[in-house]
């Protein structure tokens, strides 16, 4: 007896060591998570073909973020989200708003910006190329900080994504990409040798090392960003909203697609910032010099 009841207590033991299994998962949600991650490593294909497939890159860039915007809302449209369908779409956007921006800037970087500033490129060595790779290397440790942190703060319940913690990586990995884009659209315009077309390529390829740092560093902060979907475009909005659509619109129409969507990226991740410099330096200097004097004549009639 004794020897027939102890292999059954240890394959009893070993069941129940046994790892849990996934069963099943919701198809069409995991499918599109998928495409972005595809769009991704499209993008850094193309990026590794040459700078004549820079602007590819960039659109592909644009494809995934269409990507991540649906498979989330088609999970909680049909009531499947799950824990695998978040630890698929981080891994995804690890690759499309991690990687791909980060790849595809320092492709660009490296293959324009040394040769820009050859006359000078003896005074700083490879201080140019090690700046190249710093900002690509903390972009990408930080989109990889930003989407670990929002795994482990995230809710499911959708009234609870009204804002973000920090810039979204989708909305780095936009700034890098229309900022390309328009570089791209720069360079082969018709208007390419005029003063104003030149001014803007050397704007963009100069500080976009710095914006690239910058951007590491909004996503790893926090700093309040709002959701754009569930603020502004879902449910019963005002007819303001309405007229900044139009606005938007005709931007678009007269600047064309290229510079409203690099002013549209920029825009969102500068107010953010700007907002929040705002209200910890001006609004806080003046609010807190109050307290302060009002503490102080408290004190003094006591």
């Amino acid at each position: 007896m004794n020897g027939s009841e102890q292999p059954r207590k240890k394959r009893f033991f070993f069941r129940r060591n046994r790892p849990r299994r996934l069963q099943y998962i919701t198809l069409l949600p995991s499918l599109v998570t998928l495409i972005n991650g595809v769009c991704g490593f499209a993008a850094i294909g193309m990026a590794a073909k040459g700078s004549e497939y820079f602007t590819a890159a960039g659109l592909m860039l644009y494809a995934a973020m269409i990507a991540d915007m649906l498979d989330g809302r088609l999970a909680r449209m049909s009531h499947s989200t799950s824990s695998f369908g978040g630890q698929l779409d981080s891994l995804c956007d690890m690759l499309s708003f991690g990687a791909a921006p980060a790849f595809l800037s320092f492709k660009l970087l490296m293959g324009t910006l040394p040769i820009i500033l050859t006359p000078s490129i003896k005074l700083m060595g490879d201080f140019v190329e090690r700046l190249i790779w710093l900002a690509a290397a903390v972009y990408l440790c930080c989109a990889a900080v930003r989407l670990a942190r929002f795994n482990v703060e995230n809710v499911e319940d959708e009234t609870a994504h009204m804002s973000f913690s920090g810039l979204p990586t989708p909305a780095a990995a936009g700034v890098l990409a229309s900022l390309i884009i328009l570089y791209q659209h720069l360079i082969n315009d018709a208007a390419s040798d005029t003063v104003l077309f030149e001014a803007g390529r050397w704007l963009i390829i100069h500080t976009l090392p710095f914006i690239t740092i910058g951007l590491a560093a909004l996503m790893v902060s926090r700093v309040r960003y709002p959701h754009v979907v569930n603020q502004y475009l879902r449910g019963k909005k005002p007819i303001t909203h309405l007229v900044w659509a139009g606005v938007l619109s005709g931007m678009i129409f007269l600047c064309g697609l290229q510079v409203a969507m690099a002013i549209a990226f920029v825009g969102f991740a500068s107010t953010g910032f700007v907002r929040w410099l705002w209200y910890h330096t001006f609004i806080g200097r003046l609010f807190g010099r109050k307290i302060q004097h009002s503490l102080g004549s408290h004190q003094h009639t006591v």
